[in-house]
């Protein structure tokens, strides 16, 4: 692979699970601009005196997940899974509702690249909705944007490093493999 470039999602993991099927051309990592105070002077025209820096830019990555099974809709805007009542395991839902309360999911959020890189975040909170369209040529699914924020110790908001070399610092937000999580999510959907 050729390390000069990142593109491609590979995976996007959350904790111990991998979310599903996400629509082509959809992902958008959200960079932010910069911001920073301009003071201006009567006395000098066209230009700032002072330009005082309030904040780095950053990302927000935003996705649309088309994977709309009831595990995903209950992983992505929370609510309830539903059950056959002779299903004691509840191995497979049968039915979602949606949330009463608003959900909050925040923590670790790992992006996996296709061009071998990650995108490790340790603090961001997921925002989703229900969206899109009930046709023959299109699906609905699950729009969602990560509220990246700076993690309670005080350490960098994300950082981007070659997949099979995460510094030990950053270790504890290497999220499990695809598969790993997958597992680890079918597990945890039949217990």
């Amino acid at each position: 692979m050729n390390k000069n470039f990142m593109y491609g999602i590979g995976a996007v993991k959350y904790k111990d699970f991998t979310i599903g099927y996400i629509e082509k051309n959809s992902f958008d990592l959200g960079g932010k601009k910069p911001e920073a105070a301009k003071i201006e002077a009567e006395q000098v025209q066209g230009a700032p005196v002072l330009v005082i820096p309030q904040s780095n830019g950053g990302i927000a990555p935003t996705f649309n997940v088309i994977q709309m099974n009831y595990s995903n809709l209950h992983k992505l805007l929370g609510g309830s899974l539903h059950y056959k009542k002779e299903d004691s395991e509840k191995k497979t839902p049968i039915g979602w509702t949606a949330p009463s309360e608003v959900l909050v999911m925040q923590g670790p959020w790992e992006l996996s690249l296709v061009s071998g890189q990650s995108v490790l975040i340790p603090n961001a909170t997921l925002l989703s909705n229900p969206a899109g369209k009930l046709t023959l040529t299109e699906t609905s699914k699950i729009e969602v944007t990560l509220e990246v924020a700076m993690p309670e110790d005080g350490s960098q908001p994300y950082g981007v490093f070659d997949t099979e070399a995460i510094p030990d610092e950053w270790g504890q937000y290497k999220l499990p493999p695809a598969e790993a999580a997958a597992a680890a999510s079918l597990q945890s959907e039949e217990g």
